[in-house]
């Protein structure tokens, strides 16, 4: 099976509000350090290994000169065998220069997602957002430009002035520029966040949800898949490497917080950056001996259009028929062997797990 690589990169230049990621202010000295740390630790994973996905994100990975990507790149080319590779970058808006573009492009990333979040200013200034509007819809068009086909875009939705009318118009300006993804995140209110002390208006729990089957309506009629709760993709767009999570692929995350899922083990890297420079390798801790058991493959594949097939659990089978029938054409559909969730079950997703995985270990 193929492996991911999953790199975080903590640095931005302003922190977001509502982002409880880790993350740390930008310094060229820091940003150094933290390449050479990454290049080491990608000696830790044996040479050969079949790669087919390498993830940048963060964090702003865009911050980082593209010298720096392409020294990243480089070393993993040279050590491991990749097939067609899906290389993903995130990107703030306001750091995609022409320059960058040209240079990203020349290191080998054939994705970017860019964190446009809103087409509104006034929802941008809410957010805390350190672009317009006007940047977002240019650095998509200059991407383009630059040679990028696969360019996937952020939403935000739930804050309170995202009306009916302001997100038709937010999906009509989405689909005017060349993308082929969009990822929608409904916003939450984080622990440890500075939205937590002084939070924004948001909609209620009904008015999310009207938007959130809105935004379904809008992008399915416009050629989009709905393939997971949160990603919208045209047809052979899907990312290839947040697949991976759902479907318990194996991934190797390098970086502070960095999470990986490999050799029959998940385990992650503590949230400080300077322990991680100075780490001959990085630092790590044990979160699960055992991973990928049927609960969670099952939980984690409902995530997806695709759900999964009963023949797949022969000793679950009858139970999941079971714990599903309360919810059939409501939030769950079972095509043959085939049981997924509907829009409106993604919706309330974790109180349909709970029910379904009843009597799953």
């Amino acid at each position: 099976m193929m492996t991911g690589i999953y790199i975080h990169v903590p640095f931005c230049a302003k922190k977001c509000p509502y982002c409880d990621f880790y993350s740390c202010s930008y310094t060229k000295s820091a940003a150094d350090a933290f390449v050479k740390a990454v290049c080491r630790n990608l000696d830790t994973l044996a040479e050969g290994t079949d790669v087919d996905t390498v993830y940048f994100g963060g964090g702003t990975p865009s911050l980082l000169q593209t010298a720096s990507v392409a020294e990243i790149l480089d070393k993993i080319s040279a050590r491991f065998h990749l097939h067609h590779p899906e290389i993903t970058l995130e990107a703030n808006p306001r750091t995609m220069t022409d320059e960058k573009l040209r240079g990203w492009k020349t290191a080998g990333i054939n994705r970017l997602s860019v964190g446009v979040q809103s087409f509104r200013d006034d929802l941008l200034g809410t957010l805390g957002r350190n672009h317009t509007a006007e940047q977002g819809k240019d650095a998509i068009f200059r991407a383009t430009a630059a040679g990028f086909q696969n360019l996937s875009l952020d939403l935000m939705l739930g804050l309170a002035g995202h009306t009916e009318m302001v997100l038709a118009e937010e999906v009509q300006t989405a689909l005017s520029l060349p993308i082929t993804h969009l990822s929608v995140y409904l916003l939450k209110i984080e622990d440890g966040t500075p939205y937590a002390e002084q939070p924004p208006l948001l909609l209620d729990e009904d008015e999310m949800a009207d938007r959130y089957l809105q935004l379904h309506d809008l992008l399915t009629a416009a050629g989009f898949s709905h393939y997971e709760i949160s990603n919208f993709a045209r047809l052979g767009y899907e990312s290839r490497h947040n697949c991976k999570y759902w479907r318990c692929e194996p991934y190797f995350g390098i970086g502070p917080a960095a999470h990986s899922c490999l050799n029959g083990e998940r385990f992650a890297v503590p949230r400080d950056l300077t322990a991680f420079c100075m780490s001959e390798q990085q630092p790590t801790e044990l979160t699960d001996a055992s991973p990928c058991g049927a609960a969670e493959r099952i939980m984690l594949a409902m995530r997806l259009k695709e759900g999964i097939l009963l023949s797949d659990y022969p000793l679950e089978r009858e139970c999941l028929l079971r714990n599903a029938k309360p919810f059939l054409s409501t939030y769950l559909y079972l095509d043959g062997e085939r049981l997924t969730m509907t829009p409106e079950g993604w919706l309330v997703s974790n109180s349909v797990l709970v029910s379904l995985l009843r009597g799953i270990l």
